[in-house]
């Protein structure tokens, strides 16, 4: 199913890193989901005034929040989803994605080579590498049942903490091999004795 059957596709509004507060509304901005930002956020990094807020087009909790510009085509159409319980103020070089799917699973088929083989023949510019809301709506994407999308995603959110998360997920990898290794530890070294 294409992504624009299945949600709609809003460019966020003018944020420049001079607006950012030390606290406040809470705001992404583009160049953030390249450098600081992982599958999804509940938190931001950055902040504007409220009443700077009030005239920002924002995410919802659910949406993604993709950057579209980027100077190499792997990094066009990084998507992040947003899962904070407060909307959320987004920069203009960024698109927020309206959707009635399980968030981290759209997130996590940005990430994919499907998606980004799809996406290379939507990519416009020369230096600086872009692409639009509508050439996005176009890709598509794989549609399971809700509950099928929560197993896939609960799934790769344990892969992602053991290969991103140091302070959880190398601790439960070393644990894990241990197990390993005592239980076939304990089966090489069980012998029957002899009758």
């Amino acid at each position: 199913m294409a992504l624009g059957e299945i949600g709609n596709f809003i460019r966020g509004s003018g944020i420049q890193k001079s607006d950012f507060k030390e606290s406040g509304a809470g705001c992404i901005h583009y160049g953030q989901i390249h450098t600081h930002y992982g599958v999804w956020a509940k938190a931001t990094k950055s902040f504007v005034s409220p009443e700077y807020a009030a005239r920002l087009r924002k995410a919802r909790k659910g949406d993604l929040v993709i950057a579209t510009t980027s100077e190499d085509d792997e990094a066009v159409a990084k998507a992040v989803a947003w899962l904070g319980d407060e909307d959320v103020s987004v920069s203009t070089d960024a698109y927020i994605f309206h959707h009635t799917m399980n968030p981290k699973y759209v997130a996590y088929f940005f990430q994919t080579q499907d998606f980004q083989s799809q996406k290379k023949s939507h990519i416009t510019g020369t230096k600086v590498r872009r692409i639009s809301g509508e050439r996005l709506a176009k890709i598509r994407i794989p549609v399971p049942p809700l509950e099928e999308q929560e197993r896939i995603v609960a799934i790769l959110d344990t892969f992602d903490a053991l290969v991103n998360d140091l302070s959880s997920g190398l601790p439960a990898e070393i644990r894990a091999r241990r197990q390993q290794y005592e239980h076939y530890r304990d089966r090489l070294l069980a012998f029957k004795e002899a009758a």
